[in-house]
């Protein structure tokens, strides 16, 4: 039986543009990528009681397979007494992960590459060669995907205990049946982060950081990050979000001109760092399967 193993897919990540970066703001925008996946990576840390418990509950049904019914006890009482750890601990999460696979793309195109590719998907779906378009809609990705299979805490240790019941009551096949159940449980979370929306905020708050220091490096950085933006739009990327993105671009032009003019810029940064962070949040989205 195959069992579960926890494998971080990371892919290279590499920043393209409209207009040619400056090495610092090109910084800014791969940190600002490679931030989000440690983010990710911490947020969805893996169980280990989870895997024992999956493992051991793996290892029962073998045993019962093979009719070694007391090493079947001992295993489902081992997943029982690893979830019992979790479940006494402070909150505990719903979903425990016990395997995660992170992969990021970066969009390597223009304005002008998106429009003609989806274009010719249009076309493509017309013609109904729906794989052929699949292939040219897959190009245009610019996000970080991460599936997460998660162990369901409510559920899972109840069919253990039933399993051990059925296997003291004599009723071998019942256990096995509740254990197979119990493993096919297991509840996928696939999300999506746009990887644009994560470079726009983080330049912002660059950019928010060094104004007073550096006007012309913090407009290079809000024009990227209107830049960023654009490119979100042009994807398909939305939020659920009261705010657009015209409002957004909005905010970064009236900005700049306050930061050309001398200006205070303190209250105005804050409110668009916080509108692009609520934006950002409405757009990732997240699907069970």
């Amino acid at each position: 039986m195959k069992r579960l193993l926890t494998s971080f897919v990371v892919a290279g990540l590499l920043v393209s543009s409209s207009f040619a970066m400056d090495s610092k703001t090109l910084k800014v925008s791969n940190n600002a990528v490679i931030k989000a996946e440690q983010k990710v990576q911490k947020q969805n840390q893996i169980i280990k009681e989870a895997i024992n418990a999956i493992r051991n509950t793996q290892d029962a049904l073998i045993y019962l397979n093979s009719k070694q019914i007391t090493k079947a006890k001992k295993a489902i009482k081992n997943a029982i007494a690893d979830l019992s750890d979790v479940l006494n601990r402070p909150n505990p999460p719903y979903l425990l992960p016990v395997d995660i696979n992170i992969e990021a793309y970066q969009f390597q195109g223009t304005l002008n590459t998106i429009k003609k590719a989806v274009e010719q998907a249009k076309m493509l779906v017309i013609e109904n060669k729906l794989p052929q378009a699949r292939q040219v809609l897959n190009t245009l990705r610019d996000e970080i995907d991460v599936k997460t299979i998660n162990l369901p805490l409510a559920t899972y240790p109840a069919a253990l205990n039933l399993a051990l019941k059925y296997i003291n009551e004599g009723k071998v096949k019942e256990a096995k049946d509740v254990l197979s159940m119990a493993l096919s449980t297991l509840v996928e979370v696939d999300t999506i982060i746009p990887i644009p929306l994560v470079k726009a905020e983080q330049l912002v708050i660059a950019a928010s950081k060094i104004v007073k220091k550096d006007k012309k490096e913090a407009i290079k950085y809000l024009e990227e990050a209107k830049h960023q933006l654009i490119l979100s739009d042009a994807l398909g990327y939305t939020s659920t979000s009261s705010t657009t993105y015209k409002m957004l671009e909005k905010q970064i032009k009236n900005l700049e001109k306050e930061i050309k003019t001398n200006h205070k810029t303190e209250g105005l940064f804050e409110r668009l760092i916080e509108a692009l962070k609520l934006f950002k949040e409405k757009a990732i989205t997240h699907s069970t399967k």
